[in-house]
């Protein structure tokens, strides 16, 4: 049986957040958690290979109990199963940390069914860095296919893949053995309206939830903040511009408003 399974992250919606000038943080409270969109488009492409060539699509995430609300998303695009690693223990997790424990959730669903292929969203819009599908893919030792904006073929029987991969100047056409990782772009797809039985049955699913227990051979020395090594020493918001200046009268008045400005600024001196 094709098993796929995508990595998902509830995210808050950066078209709304707002700084918190006191503690130079996201307001995570001044928007509405979404899921990412560029994993919605992964479950989406995931769903087609499933229609195309059977077997069954399962969602993964690592957040707070809140976080089941994307995993359910996901069960509207149309995936089938969800699953959700959730404990203090994750908590602060940087890059590094969240492949290790989304790895060993990988893990453990591979042992309910063998995984075929792994697929994630290019990056998440709250951390854009693109880090966490090459590090679970390293650490699962299977090859790794980011940017990827087409899935040319999927062979199960000869157990390979032929991607098309984003480049500045076109695409480059690339051969891969399954299992392996895919990391996708938007426009792979266009994401549609969810159908209503699922809609139904994602608003009635509760998915897996499995603490740092659940796991198995877990360091829990690599999880959290303790496993992780990057070090956010400040954050701020970009400082807003004042506006621009409009200037009235004739030519040579707008001119010489002009060089009023310039000259009390002193980045330009006129002798």
């Amino acid at each position: 049986m094709f098993h796929i399974v995508v990595t998902i992250k509830q995210v808050p919606d950066t078209k709304i957040i707002k700084m918190n000038p006191k503690t130079n943080t996201m307001d995570r409270a001044s928007a509405p958690a979404i899921l990412n969109p560029y994993d919605a488009h992964a479950v989406q492409e995931a769903v087609r290979l499933k229609e195309q060539y059977g077997g069954i699509v399962s969602v993964v995430t690592m957040g707070p109990p809140q976080a089941v609300k994307a995993v359910q998303k996901c069960l509207e695009i149309g995936a089938d199963e969800g699953y959700m690693i959730s404990d203090r223990a994750f908590a602060g997790a940087d890059t590094l940390a969240t492949s290790y424990a989304l790895t060993q959730a990988i893990r453990k669903i591979s042992k309910i069914h063998p995984v075929d292929l792994v697929i994630t969203g290019k990056m998440s819009i709250d951390g854009d860095t693109g880090q966490v599908g090459p590090g679970i893919a390293r650490r699962l030792d299977i090859p790794q296919l980011t940017s990827v904006n087409k899935i040319e073929e999927v062979n199960l029987k000869e157990g390979y893949a032929i991607v098309h991969r984003k480049i500045e100047d076109g695409y480059e056409e690339v051969y891969s053995k399954l299992p392996c990782l895919m990391a996708v772009e938007k426009e792979i797809n266009e994401v549609p309206y969810s159908k209503l039985p699922d809609m139904i049955r994602a608003a009635r699913y509760t998915p897996q939830i499995w603490s740092v227990k659940d796991l198995d051979d877990v360091d829990v020395k690599q999880l959290g903040m303790k496993g992780s090594p990057t070090i956010v020493s400040k954050v701020w918001a970009p400082a807003q511009s004042d506006g621009a200046v409009k200037f009235e009268g004739n030519l040579q008045s707008q001119v010489n408003q002009l060089m009023n400005i310039l000259s009390e600024k002193k980045e330009l001196f006129v002798k």
